[in-house]
């Protein structure tokens, strides 16, 4: 499954870290902010998750989000202004609350001290990849960001977020290399489709927040694994 892979490539949001929880309740805050009623996270998650999907082909998809937000909830704020405010609320929690999944940066070290270029592909924001990189001390103490990783990507890249692949098309073009020659690391549904698009297998690692598509998940990832120590120990049985 590694062997004769020359690039591995990670999403961030649930995939690295431990941070789809923080988004619903990021944005549980936000609704209360706009003066609607308190929803549960998951349907918030979802209701999310369906705009993001919707609006994949949009320039700024979380602006759309913003607008339906806008909308729904009646707010007297602009699209902009809830944007600003939703980056805001989540700030101090990327700052301070999120981390790398367990053992997740023990794999990363494993992979690179092997040979693999290392790429970070994500959804979120240039500017929030940037406050992980630089602002969150507990993921800088683990990682130096620009030593282990080849490209760290933000949605700002490209103008199509997944599942359209043009991420990372971008990638391969960069690194010179085929899809053939790349693995992706994912949780969810949309960066599998993603990773699918572009012609490049996929390894699953688990999230909770991905349980509502766990079954199609198992079936169409190359491998599924519930940790990184899991996942660290099959590459070193492989490759070692």
């Amino acid at each position: 499954m590694f062997d004769g892979k020359k690039v591995i490539i990670f999403d961030m949001d649930g995939t690295l870290i431990d941070s789809i929880g923080m988004w619903n309740t990021v944005d549980r805050e936000l609704i209360q902010r706009l003066g609607h009623e308190v929803l549960d996270e998951g349907a918030i998650q979802q209701q999310r998750d369906e705009i993001l999907r919707t609006f994949s082909h949009s320039k700024d998809a979380y602006l759309e989000y913003c607008t339906f937000l806008k909308e729904t909830y009646q707010a007297s704020f602009s699209k902009e202004e809830i944007r600003n405010l939703r980056y805001e609320i989540a700030t101090s929690y990327m700052i301070e609350v999120i981390d790398f999944k367990p053992d997740a940066e023990k794999f990363l070290h494993y992979l690179k001290d092997k040979g693999f270029t290392l790429v970070i592909a994500s959804t979120t924001s240039d500017a929030n990849l940037k406050t992980y990189m630089t602002l969150n001390q507990k993921m800088v103490g683990k990682v130096n960001f620009e030593e282990l990783f080849a490209l760290v990507l933000g949605r700002d890249v490209v103008s199509k977020m997944k599942p359209n692949p043009e991420i990372h098309h971008f990638i391969m073009e960069k690194l010179r290399v085929s899809p053939i020659e790349c693995l992706i690391v994912e949780d969810s549904l949309i960066g599998l489709e993603a990773a699918e698009n572009a012609g490049i297998e996929t390894v699953l690692m688990y999230d909770k927040y991905s349980n509502s598509d766990r079954a199609e998940l198992e079936l169409r990832a190359k491998a599924s694994f519930k940790t990184y120590q899991e996942v660290l120990a099959y590459a070193q049985k492989e490759l070692d």
